[in-house]
């Protein structure tokens, strides 16, 4: 189960520890969900999601105020006790010191955003989803194409990092090669990244490991970017029958969702770059509503009617 340390969500949240005495090293955050104890602190315990970061905000501080001292003990000793991984204070709020010194003992962390709850919460829940969401590595190349994610597949030495490299010296930006780390952070939505090892370098056979973003600069990477299209490059069979017409979509699936995949036959002449980018515009104007195979199929029928209706006459 992937999971992300807490050190790390301090660190990437800018949070302010309350609780330097408490040891944060060895705990993890493994679900993205957040809980806020509202009901917690009133005294209703049943279905307490406890193992989720807990998010105190101004409602939830102003109720403890509100509370006498032997109500503050008893709530903050139950609520204290279950395997809550960080608490974190929202609008700059501090705890209360019952609170505080419970916390302590039970080695729970007490942490501190200046901002907005509402905000925050939408902030940590995107990043967890990402960080937590499934993942699996596949074999290729991940370029950005007119704002499409583009992601080349195919066998060893067919010529993905070519045509990469060709995309981004025509303006486009590259993502990673070789090694692509795809994440469903929806059920709508898959991203692509590259491991931390081989970020921003291609691999080019007869000359080595390149640096994009040093030769090219940093307009031509990106640290992530959604998988709109495949495009799998295969060698030419002159015995198999390709798509010249695209009216039906072919389908590839990641992570249990279907992404549009052109198979594209590589020979001698074929211009790698410029069927790429044409691919990507083609499915970006197929998302804004025009199909230029559909196009073309209603006019041979009109043609085809109007034929038929002279004839007739």
């Amino acid at each position: 189960m992937a999971s992300v340390k807490l050190s790390a969500i301090i660190e990437k949240m800018k949070l302010e520890n309350l609780t330097p005495e408490v040891d944060i090293k060895k705990i993890n955050i493994n679900q993205p969900d957040i809980n806020r104890p509202a009901l917690q602190l009133a005294g209703y315990f049943e279905h307490f999601a406890a193992t989720r970061l807990q998010i105190i905000g101004y409602v939830e501080y102003t109720y403890i105020a509100s509370m006498d001292e032997d109500k503050k003990r008893e709530v903050f000793e139950e609520l204290l006790s279950y395997p809550i991984p960080a608490i974190i204070y929202c609008r700059e709020l501090t705890p209360d010191p019952v609170f505080r010194e419970i916390a302590v003992a039970h080695g729970i962390p007490l942490l501190m955003t200046n901002k907005a709850t509402s905000a925050f919460l939408a902030e940590i829940i995107r990043w967890l989803n990402v960080k937590l969401a499934p993942c699996i590595s596949v074999h290729g190349v991940l370029v950005d194409v007119y704002g499409e994610g583009v992601l080349i597949t195919g066998e060893s030495g067919i010529g993905k990092s070519e045509a990469a490299l060709e995309l981004i010296k025509r303006g486009h930006r590259l993502v990673t090669d070789d090694v692509v780390e795809l994440r469903k952070v929806s059920d709508d939505t898959i991203i692509g990244t590259a491991p931390d090892i081989t970020k921003h370098f291609i691999e080019l056979r007869g000359i080595g490991i390149v640096d994009v973003k040093t030769l090219f600069g940093v307009s031509s990477v990106r640290d992530t970017q959604n998988i709109d299209l495949v495009i799998k490059l295969e060698d030419w069979d002159k015995d198999k029958e390709y798509d010249r017409l695209g009216l039906e979509e072919e389908y590839t699936e990641y992570l249990g969702k279907k992404i549009v995949c052109h198979s594209i036959p590589i020979r001698p002449g074929r211009n790698l770059a410029i069927i790429c980018e044409s691919a990507a515009v083609n499915h970006r104007q197929k998302k804004m509503g025009y199909n230029a195979a559909q196009e073309l199929y209603t006019r041979v029928q009109n043609s085809l009617a109007k034929r038929r209706e002279e004839e007739e006459e």
